[in-house]
């Protein structure tokens, strides 16, 4: 298929898997295009043209012509300078024409503007039962820490390398977290488990999370026990990072019992303890590299094309359909 194609079509599964209505991403499209409509010729040169169609900030085609059939890919979950040069070595010595690099992580100007993408976790929480003031006071306090965190970040350093070295270059953030936490989220609701050893054992029979276990990575139940009664479940896995560490007061006052995630600083484990939450973390790179390979999945079957996928930087192609 087309770059092109292959972009367009993973933003499109992304918003697919969505948990917010399709009525609400086509009202943040439409408020892009009448913002756009507005600018100045001037300010049209500084405008991220893909904000007319991708709703992912943080997942962008950042280095390639979008004219270009792609048939093999190298992904992973960090691709950053290192990857980006064995793309480089393996394109060179084995003779063996990678098309394109797939990065999980956001880099370039996809990475400056992750912190855009985390209004979708006030989205996640009203849906739950969490006042719309709640939410979007605590998140957009949280939203201005991480914009400040990644402003002296050197965003370029692999979009750089990536063009110098004439390989396209592409990240997948939010399109895939929003693939694994709607599995996640309809395989709980299908299992509908009570105790927290049950939804340890629905983790584990994935085969991401089996392969973590074995490296010695495997879920965990950070608050509570084996024995908890699990109660509604808050799959907290999309929406840019980690979201405001007040919140969990808050998710426990809403119903919620149990929260199923990919990491948890100290702080935000302490807060959740102290909300009498039960917390369990499935694994950051299991959770993102399952997320990724449902996306890849959807890919193949909407198009009918398998793409021939190198595996690295944590990131393993296991497919499920």
């Amino acid at each position: 298929m087309k770059l092109k194609d292959l972009y367009s079509r993973a933003i499109e599964i992304g918003i697919k898997n969505d948990l917010r209505p399709r009525e609400e991403i086509d009202r943040l499209l439409q408020e892009e295009k009448e913002k756009y409509a507005q600018l100045t010729d001037k300010e049209k040169e500084t405008f991220d043209p893909d904000r007319l169609f991708n709703p992912y900030p943080d997942s962008r085609l950042l280095v390639g012509d979008p004219e270009i059939e792609i048939h093999r890919v190298i992904a992973g979950i960090d691709m950053e300078v290192a990857e980006i040069l064995l793309a480089y070595i393996l394109n060179r010595d084995r003779n063996e024409k990678i098309d394109l690099i797939i990065s999980h992580h956001p880099e370039g100007r996809a990475l400056a503007q992750l912190h855009q993408v985390m209004g979708l976790q006030i989205d996640l929480l009203t849906s739950f039962g969490i006042a719309a003031s709640v939410a979007e006071q605590l998140l957009e306090k949280r939203i201005s820490e991480v914009e400040r965190k990644l402003l002296p970040i050197n965003h370029n350093r692999a979009v750089d390398v990536a063009k110098l070295l004439n390989l396209p270059l592409m990240c997948l953030h939010t399109p895939a977290d929003n693939c694994v936490t709607k599995y996640l989220s309809d395989l709980f609701r299908e299992k509908a488990p009570t105790r927290l050893k049950e939804v340890l054992k629905i983790l584990e029979e994935i085969p991401e999370y089996r392969k973590s276990a074995a490296n010695s990575s495997p879920p965990k139940i950070l608050s509570g026990s084996e024995n908890s009664r699990v109660g509604k479940i808050y799959v907290d896995m999309t929406g840019g990072t980690e979201g405001s560490k007040e919140i969990f007061e808050k998710q426990a006052a809403a119903g919620i019992s149990t929260i199923v995630g990919m990491h948890f600083s100290e702080e935000a484990l302490e807060k959740a303890k102290k909300a009498n939450l039960n917390v369990i973390v499935a694994g950051h790179i299991a959770s993102d590299t399952l997320g990724l390979n449902l996306l890849l999945d959807q890919l193949e079957k909407e198009t009918g094309e398998r793409l021939e996928v190198i595996g690295v930087s944590g990131f393993e192609r296991i497919r499920h359909l």
